[in-house]
């Protein structure tokens, strides 16, 4: 069967848990009250372990009743091979993805099902590139991690930016600096979780610690310049603030630098990037700084999230993030011209928009002519995803002055 005359076009998987069901709650949002003839209602199902948890979840969030259920476990790999095989695009956030994940990307990649999760765990990525990136190339399917807060507008905010320096400069620019402005919002359980995955099994192999301290660990074969490492607290002159290390810089630089990869490096070989967080100018910033760095040596604290666990529906409403991009075109030169690109969202970064990134990544693959492999947002939808995260999701994409 093509994959055109597939079951559903969207499988929402996990859909019983805390994020599935805030992915499922988007397409009832945006797309369940369209008729079925309408072009961008997609055909889509819900998920799970347990059908009874799934009809129960359908009646929470509204979802019409004639809405599919599957039956699937990362336990019973028939499940899951009969639903990759009965859908064009299977959502799945069931992680740890280095505990559940593997079964489902095997058999996405074997029958051509393109997949998006909101996997954080550059280890596993890698291991699931090596062995996964030929067998979804020769089948089609669209292998698409990291579709959430982590790492959409990094991604795509270093993608636009370099497309808007291409068209101004006639060039790319060859030092990027990712700044968070603000972020109001808590992180989630399923990160907490993959993080103490990621550091037993690097406890485990040794030789996984490579691949999480090279900004370059998704890019095999290829190892660019030195990059800048975001971990010390500095003064950045230009932006009169003083800068903290990022949380999750350590895979939104190696998924922005998959991106260039994979696109045929239109940033260049010798693209420079890293990320931090903006505090405040003075002392106070400083102090702000160092603290910050300090606590990334135990971000959870004592009792961190548990996967199921998230922030009531206010705390998500109330939530948002606002990130600056500035595109150095002349890095090191002090009078050298600069690039200003913002990206901005509503709601709880790790629940309320991430859900919306991961459903509309799913519509975008479903319009997407794109060769098959295991690639990132930005390499295998660009622009076509902004324009969907403008549209669905309220983000925003803008060059400022």
């Amino acid at each position: 069967m093509s994959k055109a005359d597939r079951e559903f076009d969207i499988v929402v998987y996990g859909a019983t848990g805390y994020t599935g069901r805030l992915v499922a709650e988007h397409f009832v949002r945006e797309y369940g009250g369209k008729p079925a003839e309408s072009s961008d209602a997609p055909k889509w199902a819900m998920a799970g372990r347990n059908r009874s948890k799934l009809e129960d979840v359908r009646t929470l969030i509204g979802a019409p009743e004639d809405t599919p259920l599957i039956v699937a476990d990362a336990d019973d790999p028939d499940s899951l091979n009969a639903m990759c095989e009965s859908t064009r695009v299977v959502l799945t956030t069931v992680g740890p993805y280095q505990l559940y994940g593997d079964t489902l990307v095997e058999a996405c990649a074997r029958v051509g099902t393109d997949y998006a999760d909101l996997c954080g765990e550059p280890a596993w990525m890698r291991e699931q590139i090596d062995r996964h990136h030929d067998l979804a190339t020769a089948s089609g399917a669209r292998i698409c991690f990291s579709s959430g807060f982590d790492s959409i507008p990094f991604d795509l905010g270093v993608l636009m930016l370099q497309q808007h320096a291409r068209e101004t400069y006639g060039r790319p620019a060859p030092r990027v600096r990712g700044r968070v402005r603000a972020m109001q919002g808590t992180f989630s359980g399923g990160t907490a979780a993959s993080l103490t995955a990621t550091m037993k099994a690097a406890a485990k192999n040794p030789s996984i610690i490579r691949i999480l301290s090279s900004p370059f660990g998704l890019t095999p074969g290829f190892e660019g310049p030195d990059q800048p490492s975001g971990m010390v607290p500095r003064y950045e002159d230009d932006l009169g603030k003083w800068a903290a290390p990022f949380i999750m810089a350590a895979i939104n630089t190696k998924n922005v630098h998959r991106t260039n990869f994979l696109r045929g490096h239109p940033y260049g070989e010798d693209f420079r990037y890293d990320e931090m967080v903006l505090t405040s100018p003075g002392e106070a910033g400083k102090a702000a700084a160092n603290a910050m760095a300090e606590m990334l040596k135990n971000p959870f604290g004592a009792k961190p999230p548990r996967p199921g666990e998230g922030p009531t529906e206010e705390e998500r409403e109330n939530g948002h993030y606002d990130v600056l991009f500035v595109g150095e075109m002349s890095p090191g030169e002090k009078a050298g011209e600069t690039i200003r690109y913002g990206v901005k969202g509503k709601y709880d970064p790790g629940y309320g928009s991430t859900s919306r990134m991961l459903a509309e990544t799913g519509m975008a693959l479903l319009e997407c002519d794109a060769d098959g492999g295991i690639g990132t947002p930005g390499s295998f939808l660009g622009e076509a995803l902004v324009e969907r995260l403008r549209e669905h999701a309220e983000l925003s994409f803008e060059v400022e002055s």
